[in-house]
């Protein structure tokens, strides 16, 4: 087997290998999906759920500068 051959063989895996990730990654969008139409449907506002989500994944200390500069720019149009 020459070194193309090899080559592609390796490039046919890693694109079968990316389309395998594709397809589940969509697989768990769709299953994320139905979580939040779950918590719809029990009554919860899911734009608040997806901003405690990312909210989440903040470190803590970012978060809280976050706020403070909100708070900030609320108490600077008069809607604090």
């Amino acid at each position: 087997m020459s070194e193309g051959n090899i080559a592609a063989d390796h490039l046919r895996l890693l694109i079968e290998r990316i389309e395998r990730l594709e397809d589940e990654k969509k697989g768990l969008g769709d299953d994320i999906k139905d979580v939040y139409l779950e918590g719809k449907a029990t009554g919860y506002d899911t734009k608040i759920m997806r901003q405690i989500i990312r909210l989440r994944k903040m470190q803590p200390h970012d978060r809280q500068e976050q706020d403070a500069i909100l708070r900030t720019y609320l108490a600077a149009l008069g809607m604090e």
